[in-house]
């Protein structure tokens, strides 16, 4: 009579050492996640830092937004390549930083950046699928204290026009006129005043968790109450050579 083979039953202690090394593994690689997670985060948003210095740099060395203006600027907004991402719709979106000035009334030197998100809504449509950097002055304390304190739309809670460019730019005077905010961008290398009107902005949770930890928000970093990040300094330092003083 022919016996059918029989499978060979796993040693019980052999199967249990073997489940207890998987689950190591398993434990180890998402150990490994998390503790990788934060760095990645951080390096993204050191990178998103360094583009916005060398964006904000660019407009002002090529007298586009002269110093004349930056002198009277409460706060910045640089916003590098913005992407159209929503083809047919014209929905476009970025990310980038916010600068203010130190003090109550926002006429100190410069201080640590807040992250910030830009959703400028239709205007991928006219601008097409290049992706284009924004620079944007805030003027008066009333555009500061709203950028700051909540969600923003351009055009309606804050005023905002085209900044005014070359000789225009050099005689701009803040104090005498009712304008929040002065746009900025650059697309093909090119730098214009250009009307950001219906865009929205607001701070991105997501970015200064990364860069400060839990419970960072615009008005603790903005207040000086969060320690400078090693990435701010290249943005944050040109900020203060190029502009040290509020006129």
């Amino acid at each position: 009579m022919l016996c059918a083979a029989v499978r060979p039953t796993e040693n019980p202690n052999h199967k249990e050492r073997r489940v207890k090394t998987i689950s190591k593994s398993v434990l180890a690689t998402i150990l490994c996640f998390v503790a990788i997670s934060p760095l990645y985060a951080q390096a993204k948003d050191d990178g998103r830092l360094a583009k916005s210095a060398a964006v904000l740099e660019a407009i002002v060395n090529d007298s586009n937004m002269p110093v004349a203006i930056l002198n009277q600027a409460e706060c910045v907004l640089v916003f590098p390549s913005v992407k159209k991402v929503a083809v047919g719709i014209g929905a476009s979106w970025g990310k980038g930083a916010l600068v203010c000035r130190t003090g109550a009334d926002h006429h100190g030197q410069w201080g640590a950046p807040v992250m910030y998100k830009l959703d400028s809504g239709s205007l991928g449509v006219q601008l097409g699928s290049t992706a284009t950097d924004y620079v944007l002055a805030v003027m008066n304390q009333k555009g500061a204290d709203q950028i700051l304190n909540a969600k923003t739309k351009l055009g309606a809670d804050a005023n905002a026009t085209a900044g005014p460019t070359g000789a225009q730019a050099q005689g701009y005077n803040a104090h005498s006129m009712n304008v929040d905010v002065l746009t900025y961008s650059r697309s093909k290398g090119l730098f214009a005043g250009v009307s950001l009107a219906g865009a929205s902005m607001e701070p991105d949770d997501d970015g200064n968790k990364a860069l400060y930890g839990a419970g960072a928000n615009a008005a603790s970093i903005v207040g000086g109450k969060q320690p400078m990040p090693a990435g701010a300094a290249p943005l944050v330092d040109y900020l203060n050579k190029t502009s040290p003083t509020y006129q």
